[in-house]
């Protein structure tokens, strides 16, 4: 015969709510979250949902309206710039000697725009010195050609706030864009060393001069552990390689000096630069624009000089600056900027 089936019911007790599953707890039921590693761990919220949190939207509009409440970018495009050598003023009140750079502005021209209509962003082309059209691509001549504008050896891109600082394609951005008293952030190559040694490199005090050492004096030694250390080499170690070359920025350079004749710009202290042909990006610094003349008559740039910093239009820059040189004794500026030319 075949088993009869009974029709009690047998219960099994459950285990502690705190090795019951995540689906099987109540809402009420106390969870454990003590001990060397509690069972609900909090998880990384990535798109900002939470209580009291306004969720992050993933479009270009959002990310671009989260830039601009940011306020990271400029308001004006910058310039390019070549560094002609350093040299020095004296301030007549404090006797101080100050280190300076002269940067030369070379035909710097606006080439194009970028919209955000048709890229995502606002960005001004900017071009520097000149090439001959035999050196130039054919697609780049017919970029050239349809801009109006006559083939440039630099070409950089400077990202503007909006389209307020997008210029006129063909305008020249001269040495009076940038004002006596106004900070500039410099951005350029460093020069390159090539292929160096790790004494040169990291500054390593090398292997031992006395007896013993042979051919092996600036040499690295050893580069890993044993078996204790994993028998490899771990990922960042010092070793010879490429030296120099890499991209450098200096920020709050405080111009001193401005000839649009001449297109030289003159800056405090040093721009990482090397001097060739290779172009420095010159712009307006975000870390402070304006501060004390170099005598401390000034509390900050005048109201005219504020306006034609902010301005975009070619009438704001034509506006007076500040009036460094009655400030500052410069006997030998000129003749300096000659030797450096």
């Amino acid at each position: 015969m075949p088993p009869t089936s009974s029709s009690s019911i047998i219960a099994i007790p459950l285990p502690p709510p705190f090795l019951l599953p995540r689906l099987l707890r109540s809402r009420g039921q106390q969870t454990r979250n003590f001990g060397i590693k509690s069972i609900d761990q909090p998880k990384p919220d990535r798109f900002n949902i939470g209580p009291g949190l306004t969720p992050l939207l993933s479009s270009k509009t959002a990310a671009l309206r989260r830039r601009q409440d940011a306020d990271t970018l400029p308001q004006r495009t910058g310039a390019l710039a070549i560094k002609k050598g350093m040299t020095a003023v004296y301030d007549i009140e404090s006797g101080k000697r100050i280190p300076c750079t002269v940067l030369q502005l070379d035909r710097n021209q606006v080439v194009s725009h970028k919209t955000r209509q048709q890229h995502g962003y606002y960005a001004v082309c900017v071009g520097s010195g000149t090439l001959h059209p035999k050196n130039v691509t054919k697609p780049m001549l017919g970029h050239y050609s349809v801009q109006g504008v006559s083939p440039k050896r630099h070409l950089h891109e400077f990202r503007v706030a909006g389209k307020e600082g997008l210029l006129s394609i063909g305008e020249e951005v001269k040495a009076n864009w940038f004002m006596e008293g106004q900070f500039v952030d410099t951005r350029s190559n460093c020069k390159g060393k090539g292929f160096q040694g790790v004494m040169k490199r990291w500054g390593m005090h090398g292997q031992d001069r006395s007896h013993g050492a042979s051919l092996s004096h600036r040499s690295m030694g050893s580069a890993g552990q044993g078996q204790g250390g994993g028998s490899r080499v771990y990922p960042g170690k010092k070793m010879a390689g490429n030296m120099g070359g890499q991209r450098n920025t200096v920020q709050s350079l405080k111009v001193l000096q401005t000839d649009m004749e001449k297109g030289i710009v003159v800056v405090n202290g040093m721009s990482c630069h090397e001097r060739c042909d290779d172009a420095s990006m010159l712009t307006q610094s975000r870390c402070c624009q304006w501060t004390k003349g170099m005598h401390g008559h000034a509390a900050g740039c005048p109201e005219e000089a504020v306006a034609a910093s902010t301005s975009t239009s070619p009438a704001g820059r034509d506006r007076p600056g500040v009036e460094g040189l009655d400030r500052c004794k410069i006997e030998d500026m000129y003749m300096n900027v000659q030797k450096a030319l």
